[in-house]
């Protein structure tokens, strides 16, 4: 496995190599470079979004234990978030004006490595470069309200509303992974990433039979069991095996 992070210190904005506690500079981004021997300690370093995608697709009601008393879907139910949502780890959600009802939603999210372009469910999985931690934060009474809009653009695409990392993982056998969401310490979210109604290659290939992925786009693949509101001055943990751990406050 290899653990890539995108990091910052002082001015400087680079990927790395994360090892043990040590992040190993490399010249280019993880897709493409080459090693160097300048090392910082992870201490003294600020942790950014792992990648920087051109578009960020998501899938929903993707576990069974999500669906509640709604039917099994016969295909994944893919949305649209805006790159302007991404957020950093450690990084606040900032619940937005006229917000009534934000939700966590701890999921796994795969790195695409090439481009696809109705790809096979074997050409999708070996377009999958890695995989990390995100959160589809959601506004519920904009997404299912009285007043709901048209689509989901404030309800799952406002600023902040999705936080990823902390790293790139590569080389995992990500569909059994075990997937944990905290709130303020305690267990909300817990279940294996076998549980999914769509596995990854499946969820990728369908995506690109109508939409081109580029290289670096990311895909969160859906939430597992039940949610709640969040509210200033709580803190939510996404952690999935062998990647880490997603930390977000909110404010």
């Amino acid at each position: 496995m290899t653990r890539f992070v995108r990091c910052r210190s002082g001015s400087s904005v680079f990927y790395g190599i994360l090892q043990e506690r040590t992040v190993r500079k490399i010249r280019g981004d993880p897709f493409q470079y080459t090693a160097t021997d300048v090392a910082h300690p992870l201490s003294e370093v600020k942790l950014l979004c792992p990648c920087q995608p051109g578009k960020i697709l998501a899938v929903g009601l993707n576990y069974r234990s999500h669906l509640g008393e709604r039917p099994q879907p016969a295909q994944p139910g893919i949305f649209f978030k805006p790159v302007s949502a991404l957020q950093d780890p450690e990084e606040p959600i900032r619940i937005p004006r006229d917000a009534t009802d934000v939700h966590y939603e701890g999921e796994l999210v795969v790195v695409i490595g090439r481009r696809l372009r109705d790809a096979s469910p074997e050409e999708a999985c070996a377009g999958i470069f890695g995989v990390t931690c995100g959160n589809d934060v959601s506004e519920r009474n904009w997404q299912h309200g009285r007043t709901r809009d048209l689509q989901w653009w404030r309800a799952k695409g406002s600023d902040t509303f999705a936080p990823l990392g902390p790293a790139v993982v590569t080389g995992l056998d990500y569909e059994k992974l075990g997937l944990e969401t905290r709130l303020n310490g305690e267990t909300v979210q817990k279940q294996t990433t076998a549980d999914m109604i769509f596995d990854c290659p499946t969820i990728v290939s369908w995506i690109s039979r109508w939409v081109t992925l580029e290289q670096g786009d990311v895909v969160y693949t859906g939430t597992p069991g039940a949610t709640r509101s969040l509210q200033p001055g709580d803190v939510v943990e996404v952690e999935i095996e062998h990647i880490g751990v997603l930390r977000n406050p909110v404010a």
